[in-house]
């Protein structure tokens, strides 16, 4: 039973995702908690994830750790975000394995659903169908994740879990324009129209429709729902987590532009290859059910990232 004095080991702690999962699990009294340095550990490097694991032997592992990006960088480099999460994840399940690890919870992503399916998606539908063409190679590497860990507990009787959150945001997100998740790079793109001194120029180009609907959660809420099934007894090994806050691309541009400055003009370049699926919406009745709810206020959170931005650039 995972509890307070449980050594824990948070792969990815730097990141947005492992830096919130590190300060709640602080905030709610957990003592042992393991990090290193990407540059001190190679998490692609199978021997050396081994030997830490045989030196660490922590109770429980959290998988914050992946390659990540938007649209994009999905589409420039496929190779590395199949290949680099591929080895991540095979070599932490396989190591929590090998060293007796009791609890396991990864992070997976939404875009491991299939495109066309009907809305809101439930944790049954992977593998109904076709997948986006522009993140495939990303959501094959984390459908391989979600299908280890079935196969560990299937066959091992583990205790592993992955944990689906719709697009997250928040603290240390990344806003680099080219790289980033849609929220964090509205914010950069609106924020820098915001600072032209001339009026006629403060004018915000965007990718797309601005049609697709989208669902976003807070990266806090994200880590309690982390820290909550942690110590949750369940035979469940995937978990949608979001917030039910869904809205178009434009009407979060809106929001956004109407709290860094209402007077940017926003235009979308109406180019529908870089949409990406039309609609992203989890079921959360299954997270619901074991007393997992988000509670998130998007206005004030969407007001802390937006600080968190302008203190960090």
């Amino acid at each position: 039973m995972i509890n307070i004095r449980s050594k824990i080991f948070v792969a990815g702690h730097n990141g947005m995702l492992g830096s919130s999962i590190l300060r709640i699990l602080k905030q709610k009294g957990y003592k042992n908690l393991i990090t290193i340095d990407k540059k001190k550990l190679d998490l692609k490097n199978q021997n050396s994830v081994k030997k830490f694991f045989k030196f660490k032997k922590p109770h429980a592992v959290i998988i914050a750790a992946a390659k990540v990006g938007g649209i994009k960088a999905n589409i420039r480099y496929p190779a590395n975000f199949i290949n680099d999460n591929l080895q991540i994840q095979t070599n932490l399940i396989s190591a929590s394995y090998d060293n007796k690890v009791e609890k396991l919870i990864l992070f997976g992503s939404s875009c491991i659903y299939p495109k066309n399916l009907k809305k809101p998606i439930k944790e049954n539908q992977i593998l109904t169908g076709a997948l986006e063409k522009t993140n495939e190679s990303y959501a094959v590497a984390k459908i391989a994740g979600v299908k280890m860990i079935e196969a560990f507990n299937k066959q091992y009787k583990t205790k592993y879990i992955c944990l689906m959150p719709c697009n997250l945001f928040g603290p240390k997100d990344n806003y680099d324009i080219q790289n980033s998740h849609f929220l964090p790079a509205l914010i950069r793109k609106i924020f820098s129209a915001s600072t032209t001194k001339s009026q006629k120029n403060k004018i915000v180009k965007l990718w797309g429709t601005g049609k697709p609907l989208r669902e976003v959660l807070h990266v806090d809420e994200a880590a309690k729902a982390c820290e909550f099934f942690l110590k949750k007894k369940t035979n469940l090994s995937l978990i949608n987590i979001g917030s039910s806050v869904e809205m178009s691309i434009k009407n979060y541009a809106i929001k956004i532009r109407n709290k860094i400055d209402p007077k940017v003009l926003i235009k979308f370049d109406n180019d529908k290859k870089l949409d990406g699926v039309k609609r992203k919406k989890l079921d959360i009745s299954l997270a619901s059910r074991n007393g997992w709810k988000a509670k998130m206020n998007f206005s004030q959170v969407l007001d802390e990232t937006i600080d968190d931005f302008k203190n960090s650039h």
